[in-house]
Protein backbone atom coordinates (compact mmCIF):
# COMPACT_ATOMS: atom_id res chain seq x y z
CA UNK A 1 0.00 0.00 0.00
CA UNK A 2 1.17 3.54 -0.96
CA UNK A 3 1.52 5.80 2.24
CA UNK A 4 -0.67 8.46 0.15
CA UNK A 5 -3.88 6.20 0.40
CA UNK A 6 -3.45 5.95 4.23
CA UNK A 7 -3.22 9.39 4.38
CA UNK A 8 -6.03 10.49 2.55
CA UNK A 9 -8.15 8.87 5.55
CA UNK A 10 -9.37 10.41 8.60
CA UNK A 11 -8.46 7.23 11.14
CA UNK A 12 -5.48 8.19 13.31
CA UNK A 13 -2.26 6.42 12.81
CA UNK A 14 0.39 5.54 14.37
CA UNK A 15 3.89 3.76 12.78
CA UNK A 16 7.15 2.82 13.96
CA UNK A 17 10.88 3.42 12.47
CA UNK A 18 13.71 0.73 12.96
CA UNK A 19 17.17 0.36 11.27
CA UNK A 20 18.91 -2.54 10.16
CA UNK A 21 22.17 -3.87 11.92
CA UNK A 22 25.38 -1.75 12.07
CA UNK A 23 27.12 -5.03 11.98
CA UNK A 24 26.87 -8.35 10.24
CA UNK A 25 26.53 -10.62 13.37
CA UNK A 26 24.04 -8.03 14.77
CA UNK A 27 21.21 -9.15 11.84
CA UNK A 28 19.36 -12.06 13.98
CA UNK A 29 18.79 -9.64 16.91
CA UNK A 30 17.66 -6.64 14.67
CA UNK A 31 15.32 -8.82 12.77
CA UNK A 32 13.58 -10.52 15.75
CA UNK A 33 13.34 -6.59 17.68
CA UNK A 34 11.82 -5.00 14.41
CA UNK A 35 9.52 -8.48 14.18
CA UNK A 36 8.05 -7.90 17.72
CA UNK A 37 7.41 -4.30 16.65
CA UNK A 38 5.79 -5.64 13.36
CA UNK A 39 3.41 -8.09 15.61
CA UNK A 40 1.92 -5.14 16.99
CA UNK A 41 0.38 -3.99 13.16
CA UNK A 42 1.23 -0.39 13.31
CA UNK A 43 -0.01 1.67 10.26
CA UNK A 44 3.17 1.57 8.21
CA UNK A 45 7.42 0.99 9.68
CA UNK A 46 9.85 2.59 7.95
CA UNK A 47 13.40 0.75 7.63
CA UNK A 48 16.50 3.34 7.86
CA UNK A 49 19.29 3.36 5.41
CA UNK A 50 22.58 1.83 6.82
CA UNK A 51 25.16 4.20 5.90
CA UNK A 52 28.36 2.71 4.20
CA UNK A 53 29.24 -0.42 3.80
CA UNK A 54 27.51 -3.69 3.42
CA UNK A 55 25.18 -3.34 5.95
CA UNK A 56 23.32 -1.25 3.66
CA UNK A 57 21.68 -4.31 1.86
CA UNK A 58 19.87 -5.01 5.85
CA UNK A 59 17.25 -2.20 4.52
CA UNK A 60 15.43 -3.41 1.91
CA UNK A 61 16.26 -7.51 3.95
CA UNK A 62 14.22 -6.41 6.91
CA UNK A 63 11.70 -3.50 4.99
CA UNK A 64 11.02 -6.99 2.66
CA UNK A 65 10.27 -9.45 5.85
CA UNK A 66 7.78 -7.19 7.46
CA UNK A 67 6.07 -6.21 4.58
CA UNK A 68 5.74 -10.29 3.09
CA UNK A 69 5.60 -11.75 6.50
CA UNK A 70 3.68 -9.28 8.82
CA UNK A 71 1.88 -7.49 6.13
CA UNK A 72 2.77 -4.12 7.87
CA UNK A 73 3.41 -1.82 4.79
CA UNK A 74 6.86 -0.60 4.80
CA UNK A 75 8.81 2.61 3.81
CA UNK A 76 12.42 1.99 3.37
CA UNK A 77 14.75 5.21 3.54
CA UNK A 78 17.22 5.49 0.79
CA UNK A 79 20.27 7.67 1.18
CA UNK A 80 22.75 9.23 -1.76
CA UNK A 81 25.22 11.12 -0.14
CA UNK A 82 28.73 10.56 -1.80
CA UNK A 83 26.96 7.72 -3.89
CA UNK A 84 27.33 6.79 -7.43
CA UNK A 85 24.41 7.17 -9.56
CA UNK A 86 25.28 3.46 -10.68
CA UNK A 87 24.81 2.78 -7.19
CA UNK A 88 21.61 4.94 -6.69
CA UNK A 89 19.54 3.24 -9.61
CA UNK A 90 21.10 -0.46 -8.46
CA UNK A 91 19.06 0.46 -4.95
CA UNK A 92 15.95 1.21 -6.65
CA UNK A 93 15.80 -1.49 -9.07
CA UNK A 94 16.12 -3.89 -5.73
CA UNK A 95 13.58 -1.89 -4.12
CA UNK A 96 11.14 -2.45 -7.41
CA UNK A 97 11.95 -6.27 -7.61
CA UNK A 98 11.66 -6.81 -3.95
CA UNK A 99 7.96 -4.86 -4.42
CA UNK A 100 8.69 -1.98 -2.10
CA UNK A 101 6.11 1.23 -2.88
CA UNK A 102 6.85 3.73 -0.50
CA UNK A 103 10.72 5.19 -0.41
CA UNK A 104 12.21 7.71 2.31
CA UNK A 105 14.55 9.58 -0.39
CA UNK A 106 17.42 11.80 1.84
CA UNK A 107 20.63 13.04 1.59
CA UNK A 108 21.98 11.58 4.14
CA UNK A 109 24.05 12.60 7.11
CA UNK A 110 28.07 13.92 6.49
CA UNK A 111 29.94 12.17 8.58
CA UNK A 112 33.26 14.20 9.71
CA UNK A 113 35.55 12.37 7.10
CA UNK A 114 32.53 13.63 4.22
CA UNK A 115 32.41 17.42 5.68
CA UNK A 116 36.11 17.48 5.06
CA UNK A 117 36.47 15.45 2.04
CA UNK A 118 36.48 16.95 -1.76
CA UNK A 119 32.41 16.64 -2.82
CA UNK A 120 33.21 18.56 -6.29
CA UNK A 121 33.09 15.23 -7.81
CA UNK A 122 29.97 13.66 -6.35
CA UNK A 123 26.66 13.04 -8.21
CA UNK A 124 24.47 14.18 -5.17
CA UNK A 125 24.49 17.23 -2.82
CA UNK A 126 20.94 17.31 -1.76
CA UNK A 127 18.07 14.93 -1.42
CA UNK A 128 16.43 16.81 -4.51
CA UNK A 129 18.82 15.27 -6.74
CA UNK A 130 18.09 11.98 -5.68
CA UNK A 131 14.21 12.79 -6.02
CA UNK A 132 15.23 13.42 -9.05
CA UNK A 133 16.58 10.44 -10.33
CA UNK A 134 13.59 8.58 -8.53
CA UNK A 135 11.03 10.19 -10.79
CA UNK A 136 13.42 9.62 -14.41
CA UNK A 137 13.86 6.13 -13.19
CA UNK A 138 10.29 5.55 -14.23
CA UNK A 139 9.68 3.59 -10.56
CA UNK A 140 6.23 3.98 -9.22
CA UNK A 141 7.17 4.76 -5.69
CA UNK A 142 5.62 6.86 -3.43
CA UNK A 143 8.32 9.16 -2.67
CA UNK A 144 8.42 10.97 1.28
CA UNK A 145 11.28 13.46 2.60
CA UNK A 146 12.64 14.42 5.84
CA UNK A 147 11.74 18.35 6.90
CA UNK A 148 12.91 20.18 10.09
CA UNK A 149 10.10 21.96 12.37
CA UNK A 150 13.12 23.86 14.05
CA UNK A 151 15.32 24.46 11.06
CA UNK A 152 18.09 22.39 8.52
CA UNK A 153 21.16 22.59 11.10
CA UNK A 154 22.64 23.55 7.25
CA UNK A 155 20.41 26.55 6.54
CA UNK A 156 20.82 29.75 7.03
CA UNK A 157 17.39 30.72 8.09
CA UNK A 158 13.85 29.28 8.38
CA UNK A 159 13.12 30.77 5.11
CA UNK A 160 15.54 29.72 3.10
CA UNK A 161 15.09 26.36 4.32
CA UNK A 162 11.14 26.34 3.53
CA UNK A 163 12.29 27.59 0.16
CA UNK A 164 14.47 24.30 -0.55
CA UNK A 165 11.78 22.31 1.20
CA UNK A 166 8.81 23.35 -1.41
CA UNK A 167 11.59 22.41 -4.12
CA UNK A 168 11.56 19.16 -2.55
CA UNK A 169 8.18 18.69 -2.94
CA UNK A 170 7.75 20.21 -5.98
CA UNK A 171 10.47 18.02 -7.46
CA UNK A 172 7.96 15.04 -6.39
CA UNK A 173 7.60 14.40 -2.69
CA UNK A 174 4.27 13.01 -1.54
CA UNK A 175 4.62 13.60 2.08
CA UNK A 176 6.73 15.28 4.28
CA UNK A 177 8.40 13.15 7.46
CA UNK A 178 9.77 15.68 10.54
CA UNK A 179 13.21 15.50 12.19
CA UNK A 180 12.20 14.27 16.22
CA UNK A 181 10.93 17.46 18.41
CA UNK A 182 9.91 17.87 21.81
CA UNK A 183 7.88 20.92 22.00
CA UNK A 184 4.48 20.97 19.85
CA UNK A 185 4.08 24.42 19.55
CA UNK A 186 7.01 24.34 17.14
CA UNK A 187 5.55 22.15 14.95
CA UNK A 188 2.55 24.10 14.72
CA UNK A 189 4.06 27.22 14.02
CA UNK A 190 6.25 25.48 11.33
CA UNK A 191 3.35 24.21 10.20
CA UNK A 192 1.86 27.20 9.78
CA UNK A 193 4.82 28.65 7.46
CA UNK A 194 4.91 26.00 5.53
CA UNK A 195 1.47 25.92 4.66
CA UNK A 196 1.27 29.75 3.89
CA UNK A 197 4.37 28.54 1.35
CA UNK A 198 2.53 26.34 -0.40
CA UNK A 199 3.76 22.95 0.72
CA UNK A 200 0.43 21.06 1.13
CA UNK A 201 1.46 17.80 1.29
CA UNK A 202 0.60 15.37 4.58
CA UNK A 203 3.07 16.36 7.17
CA UNK A 204 3.73 13.17 9.38
CA UNK A 205 5.63 14.68 12.63
CA UNK A 206 8.23 12.05 14.38
CA UNK A 207 8.91 11.42 18.12
CA UNK A 208 11.06 10.28 19.65
CA UNK A 209 10.94 8.71 23.11
CA UNK A 210 13.82 9.29 25.45
CA UNK A 211 14.04 6.66 27.68
CA UNK A 212 17.62 6.68 28.94
CA UNK A 213 19.51 10.22 30.00
CA UNK A 214 21.92 8.93 28.03
CA UNK A 215 19.81 9.76 24.45
CA UNK A 216 19.50 13.68 25.19
CA UNK A 217 22.85 14.79 24.17
CA UNK A 218 22.75 12.22 21.04
CA UNK A 219 19.64 14.13 20.27
CA UNK A 220 20.79 17.65 20.79
CA UNK A 221 23.74 16.78 18.90
CA UNK A 222 21.78 15.16 15.70
CA UNK A 223 18.90 17.43 15.33
CA UNK A 224 19.81 20.64 17.14
CA UNK A 225 16.24 19.80 18.79
CA UNK A 226 15.00 22.57 21.36
CA UNK A 227 14.68 20.99 24.97
CA UNK A 228 11.60 22.42 27.09
CA UNK A 229 12.26 23.11 30.51
CA UNK A 230 9.22 20.60 31.38
CA UNK A 231 11.43 18.12 29.59
CA UNK A 232 15.02 18.63 31.06
CA UNK A 233 13.57 19.06 34.47
CA UNK A 234 11.89 15.39 33.43
CA UNK A 235 15.75 14.11 32.71
CA UNK A 236 17.30 16.03 36.04
CA UNK A 237 14.38 13.89 38.12
CA UNK A 238 14.66 10.54 36.26
CA UNK A 239 17.45 10.27 34.74
CA UNK A 240 20.04 8.29 37.21
CA UNK A 241 17.23 5.45 37.39
CA UNK A 242 16.80 3.89 34.71
CA UNK A 243 13.48 2.35 34.83
CA UNK A 244 12.05 5.48 36.18
CA UNK A 245 13.54 7.14 33.41
CA UNK A 246 12.15 4.73 30.87
CA UNK A 247 8.64 5.09 32.18
CA UNK A 248 9.00 9.09 32.34
CA UNK A 249 10.01 9.58 29.01
CA UNK A 250 7.54 6.87 27.55
CA UNK A 251 4.74 9.16 28.98
CA UNK A 252 6.26 12.49 27.57
CA UNK A 253 6.03 10.94 24.16
CA UNK A 254 2.32 9.53 25.17
CA UNK A 255 1.57 13.29 26.02
CA UNK A 256 3.28 14.93 22.67
CA UNK A 257 1.11 12.05 20.55
CA UNK A 258 -2.27 12.96 22.38
CA UNK A 259 -1.63 16.61 22.08
CA UNK A 260 -0.59 16.60 18.12
CA UNK A 261 -3.81 14.04 17.53
CA UNK A 262 -5.96 16.37 19.71
CA UNK A 263 -4.69 19.58 17.67
CA UNK A 264 -5.95 18.08 14.01
CA UNK A 265 -2.38 15.75 13.28
CA UNK A 266 -3.86 12.35 11.71
CA UNK A 267 -0.35 10.35 11.73
CA UNK A 268 2.54 10.15 13.92
CA UNK A 269 5.63 8.33 13.70
CA UNK A 270 7.55 7.60 16.65
CA UNK A 271 11.27 6.92 16.41
CA UNK A 272 11.62 3.37 18.54
CA UNK A 273 15.06 2.94 18.38
CA UNK A 274 13.96 -0.90 17.81
CA UNK A 275 12.83 -1.32 21.48
CA UNK A 276 9.36 -3.17 21.28
CA UNK A 277 8.57 -2.75 24.67
CA UNK A 278 8.81 0.82 24.04
CA UNK A 279 6.93 0.87 21.14
CA UNK A 280 4.03 -1.49 22.64
CA UNK A 281 3.69 0.37 25.75
CA UNK A 282 3.11 4.13 23.56
CA UNK A 283 0.78 1.81 21.51
CA UNK A 284 -1.23 0.93 24.66
CA UNK A 285 -0.74 3.59 26.28
CA UNK A 286 -3.14 5.07 23.16
CA UNK A 287 -5.23 2.04 22.23
CA UNK A 288 -8.83 3.52 23.02
CA UNK A 289 -7.58 6.83 21.40
CA UNK A 290 -6.39 4.40 18.27
CA UNK A 291 -9.62 2.69 18.31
Amino acid sequence: MKLTELFKTDTLSLSFEVFPPKTDTAFDSVKKATEEIAKLKPSFMSVTYGAGGGTSRYTLEIAKNIKSRYAVPTLAHLTCVSSTKETVLSKIEEMKAAGIENVMALRGDLTPELETSDRSGWCYHHAIDLIHDIKESGADFCIGGACYPEIHPESFDQKEDIKYLKEKVDAGCSFLTTQMFFDNNLLYNFLYKIREAGILVPIVPGVMPITNANQVDRAIKLSGSFMPQRFKSLVDKFGSSPDAMKQAGIAYATDQIIDLFANGIKNVHVYSMNKPDVAEKIQQNLSDILG
